[in-house]
């Protein structure tokens, strides 16, 4: 337990508003939803590269939406990670987010 702490606790070196964002599987499990919806709408795939495109068509939508519309991760906090080198276990606290 003790030589995987580290691993654990690496989003702590992130935002504080973005922790709770990334111990959370949902919005992958939205985007992998998104893939199938789209791609039983289609049926059979004539190829592989027809299935590629599709996917990545889903992917690029998806990114411009987070990146615009719902703004999930704030950007600009990101800078903010580069600033701070403080160890992730010193900046545990007891509050809930």
């Amino acid at each position: 337990m003790n030589d995987s702490e580290h691993d654990v606790l690496a989003y702590m070196a992130f935002p504080r508003q973005h922790r709770t964002k990334l111990h959370s599987t949902n919005p992958i499990e939205r985007l992998n939803k998104e893939v199938k919806r789209r791609a039983d709408v289609v049926g059979i795939f004539p190829n592989e590269e027809s299935i590629m495109r599709l996917i990545g068509a889903v992917l690029f939508e998806q990114n411009d939406e987070w990146q615009t519309a719902s703004r999930y991760m704030m950007v600009e906090a990101f800078a903010e990670i580069d600033a701070q080198e403080t160890d992730p276990i010193l900046s545990i606290s007891n509050k809930a987010a």
